[in-house]
């Protein structure tokens, strides 16, 4: 599967198990360069189909570009990223995962890739965030302007996390 491949969502879903954990190392730009064998039967692939390639491949079109514009923001912070992710499989199928994402750093302490660890999401924060994200998508459709898209669909991300009192790490985490 290629980057340039359209592939058409379905609305069935693979389905992690509990003690699954999908492992990923990227470079800086987010092309995968290490990938559990987790990772390879989730999303239906092949390791010589995904090393060197963008982890975007697996994007769902239902994911706020928001979501993707917060986990880079965080990772060039030098910061690590949680998220609930709803990605694609190759057969069209979606898998949602909890993701924890961390800057790798060399000896000096200068980063050079990032590591993803990620496992099956909550269901309860999945059905909260599929809402939440079908909102944003809607937002995002709504300018033509992809900068003021993302910047309307943030604010109804932040609006909502405001909502529950707490930063949104601590959200996401009160449901592991």
């Amino acid at each position: 599967m290629s980057q340039n491949t359209k592939i058409t969502p379905t609305l069935k879903e693979n389905l992690l198990k509990y003690d699954d954990l999908i492992v990923t190392k990227t470079d800086l730009k987010g092309n995968i360069t290490y990938c559990n064998e987790c990772f390879l039967n989730i999303s239906e692939l092949e390791e010589k189909e995904v090393l060197n390639q963008p982890h975007s491949l697996i994007r769902h079109p239902d994911m706020p570009k928001a979501v993707f514009q917060i986990l880079w923001n965080t990772l060039n912070e030098g910061n690590e990223f949680f998220g609930i992710v709803k990605n694609l499989s190759t057969s069209g199928n979606h898998y949602w995962v909890f993701a924890n994402i961390t800057p790798s750093f060399d000896e000096s302490g200068k980063t050079i890739g990032y590591f993803s660890a990620r496992r099956k999401a909550n269901n309860a924060l999945v059905k909260i965030m599929d809402n939440l994200y079908k909102k944003m998508v809607q937002e995002e459709k709504r300018h033509n302007d992809n900068n003021r898209a993302i910047e309307a669909s943030t604010q109804i991300l932040n609006n909502f996390i405001d909502e529950q009192g707490v930063s949104y790490n601590e959200y996401l985490i009160s449901f592991t």
